[in-house]
């Protein structure tokens, strides 16, 4: 009966047998929806540690910051600041315990090609790294993923963050004792 039932067979109630089949069939898409939903919330919460690089830097806070910027204008990039993230919020009634700077850069070429565009990218412009003390004392550069935050967008700002802008940001973190 067992192989009768799975050959789809008229039955003598007058329904079609095939029920297993169809059990198979649903068990495989309820599979593979709980596959792809699993695959989903795993990439969601890896996101963050894709979206953003760790650097460990080779010296202390101040200097870091003072290298980055020298060779941000060697890489042929402005620095617009460096951003002292204690005095801006101790100014605003707030503590900080540790230190934190956010050195800016930007190179008007690549920002005109991505702008012209694309000009809602403009808030993610200036680019720019954090450097910050960590818990263990030691100082850190974070930097955006530009090289997969421009796969993501696609055309344009492929071209651009992930090609000029990521290679430009290798050259620049290599100052801090980064390779």
């Amino acid at each position: 009966m067992a192989d009768v039932e799975t050959q789809g067979v008229e039955r003598a109630d007058g329904r079609r047998a095939g029920g297993k089949r169809w059990a198979i069939l649903l068990a495989g898409v309820v599979g593979i929806i709980v596959g792809l939903a699993l695959a989903c919330v795993i990439g969601w919460m890896a996101m963050p540690q894709m979206m953003l690089k760790t650097h460990e830097s080779a010296y202390g806070l101040d200097e870091t910051c003072e290298r980055l910027k020298a060779a941000i204008e060697e890489q042929g990039w402005t620095n617009p600041a460096i951003r002292n993230m204690n005095a801006s919020i101790e100014a605003g009634g707030a503590d900080l315990a540790r230190q934190v700077r956010i050195v800016e850069l930007c190179n008007a070429e690549y920002a005109q090609r991505i702008l012209s565009e694309e000009p809602q990218v403009s808030t993610l412009m200036p680019c720019a790294f954090g450097v910050y003390e960590g818990d263990d004392g030691k100082v850190y550069v974070s930097a955006m993923n530009t090289g997969l935050m421009g796969r993501m967008f696609g055309g344009i700002i492929a071209e651009v963050m992930g090609g000029s802008v990521a290679a430009d940001e290798t050259e620049i973190l290599a100052a801090i004792g980064h390779e």
